[in-house]
């Protein structure tokens, strides 16, 4: 997939604001899902506050490893939204794990 193509669908899956997705990284809920590391934190939330580093630069300043985790972003949303679980996902760990990678699938229901 060509770099300006991973640009725009991370434009489109990233569908939280930056400030609705640092509030979100505050939460309980944000730090209680996805696999964690040596330090605690999950996968998830790390790559949530990269995400917050990368929405809050020009596209000029966006350095090669910004580019590849936008990749990975974009990868990781998309396999987990064919995931969808049955019922009302508003309070599930599937929906609470996306939007830790800067996605709300709530936000696409309507």
């Amino acid at each position: 997939m060509a770099q300006e193509d991973v640009e725009r669908e991370f434009a489109e899956l990233v569908n939280m604001q930056p400030k609705e997705l640092e509030r979100w990284l505050e939460t309980d809920a944000s730090k209680s899902v996805g696999q964690k590391d040596g330090n605690g934190e999950s996968k998830g939330h790390a790559s949530g506050r990269r995400i917050l580093s990368i929405k809050r630069k020009k596209k000029a300043e966006l350095t090669d490893e910004d580019r590849a985790h936008m990749r990975r972003v974009v990868g990781y949303i998309k396999r987990h939204l064919a995931q969808r679980p049955e019922g009302d996902p508003k309070e599930s760990n599937w929906r609470y794990s996306l939007m830790n990678w800067g996605h709300d699938p709530c936000k696409d229901d309507g």
